[in-house]
């Protein structure tokens, strides 16, 4: 392949063009190291573009900058920029489009592989592939209190939010479409369509064979897209040893493609994943690279990882994937995964909702409704706020109820039937804001491009038509891919069961980064925020918080605020106060233990 992942910036409404012109320069001229895989060191800067207007009237003017890419991307039609997470240029995953009616258009696919960021200064609308490159334009860079309420419900901030006040995304299958007003020379409020939407088919397929037959067709016409632009060179595929990644490695095989296999050890402590890759490499012939994921190597790329995920992603799994894209540029330029497919299929994490479901229809006047139970699946800070914020953070949230959030995507008109509403949430919902972006953040950083063979159109729609049986069958989910591939991949891994990622946190936290809970979580740093209670890290630790957070919960609540607050240091800049030692983890923990034993005694 001969061009590199890359981001844009531009403009485009009523202002000044020189002054326009000074900002963006000054924005380029100031990029961090981390805004880009080359460093900024190849821009393509037009000069400023007038748009259709009269003189008298106003004038729309634009202009768009790309960063790391050595000339234009081929535009399609009426196309001012375009970026792929895959590198297929021809198909788009964010676009900014103009059309002939002088009106300005940002869009996504549906499933949210690239973002897209906008900030609306005086009549002027300023877009980004990257939330760090319009932090420069703002007046004043500000914590979004939605966006950070949202974020601590969830591990990802919700769309069309950002952590940062004034600026938005756009939802991923969505156009924002302006209207410029030449006579008044303001530009009006967007107006939101959808230009994709999940929705379940009126005619359900219930035979399996045929299903099985056109399931294997839909897989192999995804791979042969996504490898049409390569010549002999190897590719990379991410491998847990999980169906899904073993699924598009068998597929890449089969297909001719020279393949490198590379997965993550966390040696002694978590689940094992390399026993699993192990044996699929083995099976499918191809060379299997182990990234050890070690305390060292995560606290050591832990700020690179926040830098270059660009929003704040509050999941353990964030760093050992950096690191395992790391270790993957160094021998090739387009890594696939197996992202996507427990959407698709409605894997394991769907199986407590549909009991819910199932006892809601039976108990309607039941204490807790679907849409909360739907939220506690996430399992973060949702229901802590009291204990959680200061009080001035906790009045402002009041009246914002998470709930909301997940509304369209449980959208029961859309999605009649439980299994498909449940699969398009997950789609919209951890899919399209969390496990997609940020698996495209990670990648770029290193200059990878990245291929979800799952999150292909024709395949998801053709999802929507499966009957409810033949995804969860009994206790075994995913049913209809298992049957589709069980000839493809050995069966201890076709039909083993489902388990999460073992990201270690909880011991790394109590045990390897306890002092470090100190500096990351401090409580004089908290303090000088006003957002969380300045000892909430001692809390959690001692069980203080909830019921609920013991075991894993533990690592898993404290990674959200660490992630949180380096984001805060190290992609807003803020300036850290004071430290203070006003916390229990200056002390060694064993020593800690034994003073709470005698306290408490």
């Amino acid at each position: 392949m001969d061009n590199i992942p890359h981001h844009f910036l531009g403009y485009w409404g009523y202002g000044a063009q020189h002054e326009l012109e000074a900002l963006l320069n000054s924005v380029l001229e100031n990029l961090s190291p981390n805004l880009s895989p080359t460093r900024g060191e190849a821009l393509n800067f037009p000069p400023s573009r007038i748009g259709k207007g009269d003189r008298g009237l106003g004038l729309t003017i634009w202009n768009v900058v790309y960063i790391g890419l050595d000339g234009n991307c081929p535009p399609l039609k009426n196309q001012i920029a375009a970026i792929s997470a895959s590198g297929l240029l021809t198909s788009p995953d964010a676009w900014v489009s103009l059309q002939e009616n002088n009106c300005l258009i940002l869009g996504r696919e549906p499933f949210g592989k690239m973002p897209l960021y906008w900030t609306q200064q005086g009549q002027v609308i300023w877009f980004a592939s990257q939330l760090q490159l319009l932090l420069p334009i703002l007046q004043q860079s500000e914590v979004s209190i939605s966006g950070l309420y949202g974020y601590s419900c969830f591990s990802y901030v919700p769309t069309p939010l950002t952590p940062v006040k004034e600026v938005f995304a756009v939802t991923a299958g969505t156009e924002l479409v302006w209207q410029s007003d030449s006579q008044s020379g303001k530009l009006q409020t967007p107006k939101s369509k959808h230009i994709y939407s999940w929705r379940e088919a009126p005619k359900q397929l219930t035979d399996e064979a045929t299903a099985i037959t056109e399931l294997q067709t839909l897989l192999k016409d995804s791979i042969e897209r996504q490898i049409a632009d390569l010549n002999d060179e190897p590719v990379g595929v991410f491998l847990s040893g999980g169906l899904d990644s073993s699924v598009v490695a068998a597929l890449l095989v089969q297909a001719g493609v020279k393949v490198r296999a590379y997965t993550l050890d966390f040696g002694d402590i978590g689940i094992p994943e390399y026993p699993y890759s192990e044996q699929v490499a083995q099976f499918l012939k191809i060379p299997l690279i182990k990234v050890a994921v070690t305390p060292s190597s995560i606290k050591n790329a832990l700020i690179p990882t926040v830098q270059a995920l660009d929003l704040p992603f509050g999941d353990g799994v964030c760093v050992p994937l950096y690191l395992l894209s790391e270790r993957a540029s160094q021998e090739t330029q387009v890594v696939f995964n197996g992202e996507g497919g427990d959407q698709l299929f409605a894997g394991w994490t769907n199986k407590p909702l549909i009991a819910a479901g199932v006892y809601q229809a039976e108990n309607p006047t039941g204490q807790e409704t679907f849409i909360q139970q739907y939220l506690r699946t996430f399992h973060r800070l949702g229901g802590y706020e009291s204990q959680v914020y200061q009080p001035e953070v906790y009045a402002q949230i009041q009246n914002l109820h998470p709930e909301d959030w997940l509304l369209a995507a449980l959208n029961r008109d859309e999605c009649p039937s439980l299994l498909h509403r449940l699969r398009r949430a997950s789609l919209m919902l951890k899919g399209a804001q969390n496990i997609h972006p940020r698996a495209t953040a990670l990648g770029f950083a290193h200059g990878l491009w990245v291929r979800s063979p799952f999150c292909d159109l024709p395949l998801a729609e053709w999802t929507f038509r499966l009957a409810g049986e033949l995804c969860l069958q009994g206790a075994c989910e995913k049913y209809i891919l298992k049957r589709a591939v069980e000839n493809w991949l050995p069966p201890e891994i076709v039909w083993r069961q489902k388990r999460g990622m073992g990201v270690p946190l909880t011991s790394w936290c109590l045990n390897d980064f306890w002092h470090q809970l100190g500096i990351w979580l401090n409580p004089e740093t908290l303090r000088a925020n006003n957002h969380f209670y300045p000892h909430i890290a001692a809390q959690i630790v001692e069980g203080k918080l909830g019921a609920a957070i013991q075991g894993r919960r533990i690592g898993e609540t404290l990674w959200l605020l660490i992630m949180w607050q380096l984001w805060r240091s190290h992609v807003l800049n803020e300036e850290l106060s004071k430290q203070s030692l006003d916390h229990p983890f200056w002390l060694h923990r064993w020593l800690w233990r034994n003073y709470k034993i005698i306290r408490n005694s």
